[in-house]
């Protein structure tokens, strides 16, 4: 039996008071956080801080020690790996690293959702994968491997298999991460226009601000677990917490017993 959030009407994706850690390293001691349909949310933080951790709860590829996750309102967290296989078709997911397979070509890595979820004639996967390809700039690419491709040329690929299934959310980890600041300009603007034909609800965590600037209609920063910041990019570049001017202008001193302005959240 579905178990039901009310506030899903605007909220794409909820966390309620979640708790992770793994050992004795606590990652996120009560967090709670929405993800609104159709807007782009960029969460940043350092390296470290949990943004990929919480992308796998999201997924459920991670369980919460504690706290409930809600996708469309649909509690996630007590659901089975084959419960979970619907809800998990409903997200596209970017890898840090592109993550495509070595051994296929460009085309089988963007079918390869659509084999592994649809029963489509072979006609319908080209037409899908080259439509994805096109809207990635990737055309005429079909043929070749992994090996063969960019840095960028690779995110452009992730990019086209994780909206394959037209999905109704798209998870970035680190999109941007290792590129040249042209190469990463041209990912920033494919997450742009991906938002606009798509109108999908998208996550993007990286520790790139000038991204963030970019793509973001919101942006939050975790520190130590918790949503330090909130709210549009003027709001978060004029935040007065130190903790936020900080890693905006790039000093990694980052110290828990660094001064800081509480006066809650942008």
């Amino acid at each position: 039996m579905k178990t039901t959030d009310p506030a899903a009407t605007e909220e794409a994706i909820r966390l309620v008071h979640v708790t992770k850690r793994f050992g004795d390293h606590v990652v996120f001691p009560d967090l709670t956080l929405a993800f609104l349909r159709g807007q782009t949310t960029v969460v940043l933080g350092q390296s470290g801080v949990g943004k990929s951790v919480m992308l796998k709860l999201i997924l459920g590829l991670v369980k919460p020690d504690r706290g409930h996750i809600y996708v469309d309102g649909t509690d996630i967290t007590g659901l089975t790996e084959r419960q979970l296989i619907p809800i998990r078709t409903r997200f596209g997911m970017v890898f840090q690293g592109a993550a495509l397979f070595d051994f296929l070509t460009v085309y089988e890595n963007v079918a390869f959702p659509l084999r592994e979820h649809r029963r489509l004639p072979e006609s319908e996967i080209r037409r899908i994968v080259r439509a994805k390809l096109a809207l990635v700039d990737m055309e005429g690419t079909d043929d070749l491997l992994p090996e063969e491709l960019s840095g960028g040329m690779r995110k452009r690929v992730g990019l086209a298999r994780a909206i394959a299934m037209d999905p109704e959310a798209i998870l970035y980890d680190e999109p941007t991460m290792g590129l040249d600041p042209m190469t990463a300009d041209t990912i920033n603007e494919l997450i742009l226009r991906c938002q606009r034909e798509l109108q999908t609800t998208s996550v993007v965590v990286t520790h790139d601000i000038a991204s963030a600037y970019r793509v973001g209609d919101r942006l939050i920063m975790l520190y130590e677990g918790q949503a330090i910041a909130d709210g549009p990019p003027e709001a978060i570049r004029q935040h007065p917490d130190i903790r936020v001017q900080r890693f905006i202008h790039g000093d990694a001193d980052l110290k828990a017993g660094a001064p800081h302005t509480r006066g809650g959240l942008a």
